[in-house]
């Protein structure tokens, strides 16, 4: 039990250093499509190692408690994601559902640590951070129910070991119309544009951070590269077949990231009101039809 623990904080390790590494890629990336030079690829870690070395200012143990219940909830989400079929800390426990209710106490956390601060951008940050997640959780889990429903199976690991018997028929093309939702959804989870309303800069002042700065910010850093690494994770295995060793693992989970984060850079935002409308619109009709289409018709290329 106590190995399955270090291999689970080895994986969330893992995640961060990951995930902050292509972040940083992405920024050179993006910068130079904009002829930019672009900062240095390990830019992020050395913002996250300065705002660490920094004092930061306390507005009540609610605002505290609340960064440190937010860290350590990703952080246990993170020690159950599989990273191929056979490299996952707790072998069995990669259920779906548990990623969803443990994600949960991270976003919570955030939510509480933002509200204590007294700030009201912080707290119109977190109102439309929860309204957003309302809104994309809704057909994304029509649409994760129907891969359940036809697969027999919640665990991530499993789900994307169906798509490998099949001969690497991945449920992004077997379930067009679901890929589509899914997509959209995976942007709303990273708050990609058009959906990154809840931080809003030239409205609410970077929404629920407005009130961060040094250690805090910087541990909310951290909490917010191993959740980038989680939800695309998750997308991996769930849409993408997973991966049979840790080099396919991180072709697919590169590719991921890169192409949400090309389309994010050529559009706007939506006002909040536009999320919701546009969520409960066009993805929810998609990912009903799906599910229509999946399990009564019978249809999965």
């Amino acid at each position: 039990m106590i190995l399955q623990i270090l291999v689970g904080f080895a994986i969330a390790f893992f995640g961060f250093v990951l995930q902050t590494s292509v972040a940083g890629v992405n920024r050179k990336i993006i910068g130079r499509l904009q002829k930019r030079y672009g900062p240095r690829w390990y830019q992020e870690f050395l913002d996250i190692f300065k705002l660490l070395s920094k004092r930061s200012v306390s507005h009540g143990w609610i605002f505290d408690f609340g960064v440190i219940m937010a860290l350590g909830g990703i952080i246990a989400t993170a020690m159950f994601m599989p990273l191929t079929n056979t490299w996952l800390a707790f072998p069995g426990y990669d259920n779906f559902f548990i990623f969803v209710y443990l994600l949960a106490v991270g976003m919570l956390g955030m939510a509480m640590s933002a509200s204590g601060s007294g700030n009201p951008y912080a707290s119109i940050g977190v109102m439309r951070a929860l309204t957003t997640m309302l809104a994309y959780e809704v057909p994304f889990m029509i649409v994760i129910l129907t891969i359940i429903n036809l697969t027999h199976n919640s665990s991530v690991s499993g789900i994307a070991e169906v798509q490998q018997a099949i001969g690497n028929n991945w449920f992004l093309i077997a379930l067009p119309l679901g890929g589509i939702v899914a997509v959209l959804a995976l942007m709303g989870m990273l708050g990609k544009k058009p959906f990154e309303t809840y931080i809003a800069p030239a409205e609410i002042a970077s929404g629920p951070m407005v009130e961060y700065g040094g250690k805090q910010l910087g541990m909310l850093f951290i909490m917010h590269e191993i959740t980038v690494f989680i939800e695309v994770s998750l997308f991996v295995h769930l849409f993408l077949g997973g991966a049979t060793n840790i080099f396919i693992f991180l072709i697919k989970y590169f590719a991921v990231y890169t192409i949400v984060n090309l389309i994010s850079n050529v559009n706007g935002r939506f006002k909040i009101d536009q999320v919701v409308k546009f969520f409960y619109k066009w993805p929810l009709i998609l990912a009903v039809t799906q599910a229509i289409i999946a399990i009564y018709f019978g249809w999965v290329i």
